[in-house]
């Protein structure tokens, strides 16, 4: 079973994909246009189009890739007089443009240098030397997936009210947007999107004549590198299909005051020959313990990836559902790295409640996961992503792991008033841009190390960062309170 129509076609999965496979499919399938797409500097996904005047000029892009002014696309580090990159097309993205009159394959691509090798400050390419480097190193692969949230935003239409912040599985017709989010789930399946599950979101609210409802699409995990282009894939759709309905999205971190936020919450997991590494005899595995104490490790620099402009750190607050200190936990939603529920008992539950199924024992741990809670989507996905893999590979590198694992493990919620001084034991994740990109700076050997992270690129991050002067915001915001909406306005559309 498969919506993707390029795997039913060619009846082979993406990963097998290859440039005759390509060609087959647009001849046979009467496509008349060619997409290349790519993440540039701000987050967003670019694009470049071909019209198909002939077989040889097809066969012309899909083997030499097109060249594209850098210096337009990576405005902070590449310059004017040395700007030319090359994109080339990555045959396993294919993916059938859904809002295309014009029958139009799109295909992701990564930047090349004028020497023909891969662009070292692309993070995209950052990410897979850090899968690599973390196999080599390891004998086992990283795998990631990502829960999107965002709002969306429409009409007012007072009939069926939800209650303010109580939106969180809500259905129709209480929840106002479900078809919506059935068509952008729909389109991001057919474009390759391995999608977990969809629901409405805890955030809801009105202000004027408007509705805000917060929306979550859940990926299953995979190669963390498919699961990045996942996720960019899938915020364009989401904003295709919200522009063809009338209606505003926004996966903006923090939209307004006392309302949850939107996060981008990462579940890693680590595999060996198929195998789950993050369970041994039905427990959490000491494997597991020492990645999550390389995230503990790394927590307050990791921010410099996955929080990346000043409305990051207004969710970031105590008592919303986001985490503020470095810890971690089984099942608890106030620390900063989750244990979720991993199936790992021997209960049949669905035998229990459908008396017509045998009690079947079965093996479920390959569904646990380890969740990173403070990401939002001003992330770059694919230097977070990155960042994520050299941590766990950090922890599981470092003799003293386990015992940091124990230092940092909560089991209450910390921002109760009885377990303030629990609270206070924590180290805390960094309240500013300015403040994560100093962590940056103090953990960059490990991010550096075995060449994944360029030196360039971390500069590159902390400059950024530093751009927005916002040491001292959370004060600021508090003397004027319209500086807070001024840059929840200027960073929307952020990613």
């Amino acid at each position: 079973m498969t919506l993707n129509p390029i795997v039913a076609f060619l009846q082979k999965q993406p990963k097998d994909f290859t440039k005759e496979d390509i060609i087959r499919y647009v001849e046979e399938n009467e496509i008349k246009m060619i997409d290349f797409r790519y993440i540039a500097g701000d987050g967003r996904l670019k694009v470049l189009s071909f019209i198909l005047s002939d077989k040889a000029y097809l066969e012309q892009i899909l083997s030499t890739g097109e060249r594209v002014d850098g210096s337009s696309l990576f405005p902070d580090f590449m310059h004017a007089g040395s700007s030319d990159l090359y994109v080339i097309p990555r045959f396993s993205t294919a993916f059938i443009n859904p809002f295309s009159e014009i029958p139009t394959l799109s295909l992701l691509c990564s930047f090349f240098n004028k020497d023909g090798e891969p662009m070292e400050n692309s993070p995209e390419y950052i990410l897979r030397k850090a899968t690599e480097v973390f196999t080599e190193k390891t004998g086992m692969r990283y795998q990631t997936m990502g829960e999107l949230e965002f709002y969306v935003i429409g009409e007012k239409d007072e009939v069926f009210p939800t209650p303010d912040q109580r939106g969180y599985h809500e259905a129709a017709p209480f929840s106002k947007f479900e078809q919506f989010r059935r068509e952008c789930m729909y389109d991001i399946a057919q474009a390759g999107g391995m999608i977990k599950y969809g629901h409405s979101e805890v955030g809801n609210f009105t202000e004027g004549n408007k509705v805000y409802e917060q929306n979550e699409i859940e990926f299953l995990v995979t190669d963390a590198c498919d699961a990045a282009d996942q996720l960019v894939i899938a915020k364009w759709i989401i904003r295709n299909v919200a522009y063809n309905y009338g209606l505003e999205v926004t996966f903006a971190p923090k939209i307004t005051v006392g309302k949850a936020g939107s996060g981008l919450h990462i579940h890693t997991r680590i595999v060996k020959d198929g195998i789950n590494q993050y369970v041994e005899n039905g427990k959490l595995s000491d494997l597991a313990k020492r990645a999550i104490a390389g995230y503990m490790t790394c927590a307050t620099s990791l921010t410099a990836f996955g929080n990346m402009n000043p409305t990051s750190y207004f969710r970031l607050v105590p008592h919303q559902e986001a985490p503020t200190s470095v810890c971690w936990g089984d099942r608890n939603r106030s620390v900063l790295v989750r244990v979720p529920l991993g199936w790992t008992g021997n209960t049949d539950m669905v035998a229990k409640v459908n008396p017509n199924e045998v009690y079947t024992p079965a093996d479920h741990s390959d569904k646990q996961t380890v969740e990173f809670r403070c990401p939002d989507c001003s992330a770059d996905v694919y230097l977070l992503m990155a960042g994520l893999c050299v941590a766990a590979r950090y922890g599981i590198e470092q003799a003293n792991s386990l015992e940091i694992a124990a230092k940092t493990y909560s089991d209450v919620n910390i921002h109760l008033a009885e377990n303030k001084a629990k609270m206070e034991s924590f180290d805390q994740l960094p309240t500013s841009c300015w403040e994560s990109a100093e962590e940056l700076e103090a953990h960059r050997t490990i991010f550096e190390q075995y060449g994944v992270f360029g030196k360039q690129i971390i500069d590159d991050v902390i400059r950024r960062l530093k751009k927005f002067n916002d040491k001292n915001i959370r004060e600021e915001i508090a003397k004027d309170s319209n500086k807070m909406m001024q840059l929840v306005e200027e960073h929307f559309h952020c990613g």
